[in-house]
């Protein structure tokens, strides 16, 4: 898969707004890398811990009737892990610090999920224009298919000699 090379400069700039970023990967809801921004961290292994944690912390909300899921923070001993949804499909996973000020974090990241949102929708409306029309059919469409026998149905000994043969 190619990266909008606009995904990954955005993300370069989410880390140059915030200092105490480790890395950050924006992923699909099932696990899939998109584009990252992480050094030092697996992204493959954040991007699927991501998406299960973000299936789980979905079913929380709805399980109390609080709606759809925004953002979801796990506090560590070392600092922040925080996923952001972008999209229906996809989710923005920063590492941070733990002196990292968390209110700036999600102010960033939130912004930075915002301009990937649309230049994602954006990519996907052009290949959507370049994408080929699949041709119509030409032709009687009531042409019949053609008719199989199953080996079932067929007498035992025709069965041995078609094997055989």
């Amino acid at each position: 898969m190619t990266v909008d090379p606009a995904v990954l400069d955005e993300l370069g700039r989410l880390r140059s707004r915030v200092p105490e970023l480790s890395g950050s990967v924006l992923a699909t809801a099932d696990g899939l890398v998109v584009a990252h921004d992480s050094h030092g961290i697996e992204p493959d292994t954040l991007a699927a811990l991501a998406a299960a944690h973000l299936a789980l912390a979905r079913r929380f909300a709805h399980a109390v009737n609080h709606g759809d899921l925004r953002e979801s923070v796990v506090e560590c001993d070392g600092g922040y892990i925080t996923s952001y949804t972008a999209g229906p499909n996809a989710l923005l996973t920063v590492v941070t610090s733990g002196d990292a000020n968390l209110a700036m974090v999600h102010l960033e990241a939130r912004r930075c999920v915002r301009r990937i949102v649309k230049l994602m929708a954006l990519e996907t409306a052009q290949q959507q224009r370049l994408r080929p029309e699949i041709p119509q059919q030409t032709g009687p469409s009531s042409i019949p298919l053609a008719r199989r026998t199953p080996m079932a149905t067929l007498p035992s000994a025709s069965r041995r000699r078609t094997a055989a043969g």
